[in-house]
């Protein structure tokens, strides 16, 4: 390979390394102007923040919070109820499902301040170890948690399943949307649909339902 000079007396081997030590050497603001590395460090917006208070398992509690918090953040990260757990984040899986002002939710898709003044329960206030709420044992005793991870969502899920049905609130397999809903597996399996469970203890779900269900009748 020849080593020639340019018309500037540089040979080619001068000119790269000339190009190499500007790449290396030469500030950023030289290549992308002051004003766009000015405006890098700016940042895009400031964190807006508002205070927020519910009803969290029976007890009032305030927080100061971004607003973009979810309710599930809310919970997990500011609150330290860890129950509810964050599986899919995309609302798709039914992991994270509390029950607020009595319906079920996916908490990963509502802000924590669009609830002021709610009341919310997270599996933590359904019951305790020592006195398990009715749900609780039924999935005990049927086998219905198995690893576990979905079990906080599935439990206050079914919870709030048996409600809507006392409600008569009708589902897509619900018969006649004009009457009071029968509580059978073709309901339960519907209303729980929303709730994903890989271990695939779906069966003795409807199990635990429905000992709880016959248990109130």
């Amino acid at each position: 390979m020849s080593d020639s000079s340019d018309d500037h007396g540089l040979s080619r081997r001068e000119v790269l390394e000339l190009g190499r030590g500007l790449l290396v050497f030469t500030p950023v603001t030289a290549l992308i102007g002051p004003s766009r590395a000015a405006a890098d460090e700016t940042p895009i917006r400031r964190t807006e923040t508002s205070a927020v208070s519910f009803s969290v398992n029976g007890q009032p509690r305030e927080l100061e919070l971004d607003n973009r918090t979810s309710l599930l953040d809310a919970m997990r990260e500011h609150l330290h109820l860890t129950g509810s757990k964050k599986g899919c984040d995309h609302g798709q899986c039914g992991a994270c499902t509390m029950i607020v002002d009595g319906r079920r939710i996916n908490s990963c898709l509502t802000l924590a301040v669009m609830h002021q003044g709610s009341e919310i329960t997270t599996i933590e206030g359904l019951g305790t170890p020592q006195r398990l709420h009715p749900m609780q044992a039924a999935f005990v005793r049927h086998d219905g948690y198995q690893c576990g991870y979905c079990t906080p969502g599935q439990i206050c899920s079914a919870v709030a399943v048996l409600d809507e049905i006392e409600r008569g609130v009708p589902s897509h397999a619900s018969a006649d949307l004009t009457s009071a809903p029968e509580l059978n597996d073709a309901e339960l399996r519907e209303r729980m649909s929303g709730n994903i469970c890989r271990c695939g203890a779906y069966s003795n779900i409807i199990e635990a339902i429905n000992k709880v269900a016959g248990g109130r009748a």
